[in-house]
Parts: C-alpha cells; structure tokens; sequence
C-alpha cells in the first residue's frame, strides 16, 4: 500500500505527465522557446518569494551550468515536440534515466554495471520503434527529444557533482538559480531567434501557468518536502510512470493513439527504465 508521500509523489508525476499534451498544444500557435522563457521566469519569480531567506550569491556559477544544461534539455524537448507526438516526447524524454549512470560513469567516475548497458540497447531499439520509420534514421523530433534526454542526464549528474565536492551548496538555492538562468537563456534564445510576443490566447496562456505553477514550482516543492519519506528506488519507480500519463492525457487532450510496433517501442523504453 502507497503511503502518503509514494501518493504526493505520484501527484507530482501526473503533474510532469500532463505537461507534454498542455505544451503540445500551446506551442501550436506561440514561439516555443519563448514559451519556456514565460515558464520559468514565472516559475523562478515564485521560488524567489517562498524561499528568497534560503538563496545565495555562492550558488550563482553551478547554478548558471546547471540552468545551462536545464536550456538544452528544454530547448531540444519543446522544439521536438512540434515534430513529434506527446506520447514519444513523453517516452524519449524518461530516457534521462537510462543515460544518467553512463555520464556518470564519465564525470564521477561511478562504476557502469552490465544492466546499464542492457538498458541502453533496449532503450536505443525502443526509439527506433516508436519513431515508426522504415529506415535506419530517428525521425526529427524523436532525435531531438533523444538530446533533451541526454541533457537532462547531464542536469543529474551535474547536481550529484555539485553536492558530492561541495557540502556547502544549498540544494534550494541550486534550484533558483538553475530556473533563473534557464530563464536567461531561454529569453536570449526567443530574443535572437523567435518573435517576442505577448501570451494573447487562451492555450498558450494556461500552457505557461500550467507548467510554471504546477509543474515546476509546487512540483518542486512537494518533491523536496516528501521524496525523503520513502527511497530513492520507490521514487524512481513512481516518476517512471510520467510517460504512461502523459500518453493517456495526450489521448485525452489530443486523440493521440500509438501503432502496435510503437507500442512495443514503448513497452522496450519502460522496461528499459525499470532495469537501468
């Protein structure tokens, strides 16, 4: 039986599951990037009001490479999306969790194990599945959210480093800071490459409040207060179930349906996810 925190935690996954189908259709009439800058400059604004007592100047150059390698993972996720389905975003995008031991095993010098590997072949076969090709190429979008997959992984590994060689760091203040410079990044992008313009429909703008709200700063939040209270292993087991949301919500929201052999592209990244 789920106790309390498995359950908030598992709010939470629902949370990042509806966001793909909500940004899906957002970013059908608005700028991509510049709808991340609107997110998390929104989302950075609100943690600086709930924790501004508990942020530092100290934490402001791990804070910009993480915010640096959040922007890649973003960027490459939300561009994706417009060449992709919310359900492959969905999957591709858990993949973080399979590729985060392997630059591990690069950066912290974390020992590889043999179901490391085993889940990395069974997630690379799933990719080309669900990408529905005919031929040896990942479809666009699916090779975009594949390199969001692998930024994220390195956001991960990043943090582990910061806190392993630093017991100094603020774990929150880390996280304004990497939301804040997301944010900058995410603006310069929009400035130089899209159309600055304001949220003027009402997708885009429940879109922005959706994920900076919900998904990014009580998602945050709950997440930091009640991880904690189970394992990490339970944990990881629970977030695993974000891409299953997402695809139920983009049947919902999207009436987005999977092939049979992208079906089985997914069920090979799941269980991919549960092995690594």
């Amino acid at each position: 039986m789920l106790k309390k925190a498995e359950v908030i935690l598992l709010i939470i996954t629902f949370f990042w599951g509806l966001t793909f189908p909500i940004m899906k259709i957002s970013i059908s009439s608005f700028p991509p990037v510049l709808f991340l800058s609107y997110r998390f400059g929104i989302a950075s604004f609100l943690m600086f009001l709930l924790f501004y007592k508990r942020i530092s100047s100290k934490e402001i150059l791990p804070g910009m490479l993480l915010g640096a390698s959040l922007f890649a993972g973003h960027t490459f996720q939300i561009i994706g999306l417009k060449y992709t389905t919310a359900s492959n975003s969905a999957f591709i995008t858990s993949l973080y969790i399979v590729f985060t031991p392997i630059l591990a095993y690069f950066l912290l010098k974390e020992p590889v194990k043999k179901h490391h590997i085993t889940s990395v072949f069974l997630a690379l076969l799933g990719i080309y599945l669900i990408s529905n090709t005919n031929s040896l190429k990942i479809a666009k979008g699916d090779f975009l959210t594949l390199l969001c997959a692998i930024s994220f992984a390195l956001q991960i590994v990043l943090v582990q480093k910061f806190q392993k060689y630093s017991q100094k760091y603020s774990y929150i203040s880390l996280s304004f800071w990497q939301l804040f410079f997301n944010f900058v990044f995410c603006s310069v992008y929009a400035f130089i490459f899209e159309k600055i313009v304001i949220p003027d429909n009402l997708n885009s703008l429940i879109g922005i409040l959706y994920t900076s709200i919900f998904a990014t700063v009580i998602a945050f939040t709950l997440q930091l207060k009640y991880q904690k209270f189970t394992t990490s292993s339970k944990a990881a087991i629970i977030y695993s179930a974000e891409p299953i949301f997402a695809h139920f919500s983009a049947m919902l929201l999207l009436g987005e349906t999977l092939s049979m052999q992208a079906y089985l592209g997914a069920l090979l990244i799941f269980l991919a996810i549960l092995k690594s």
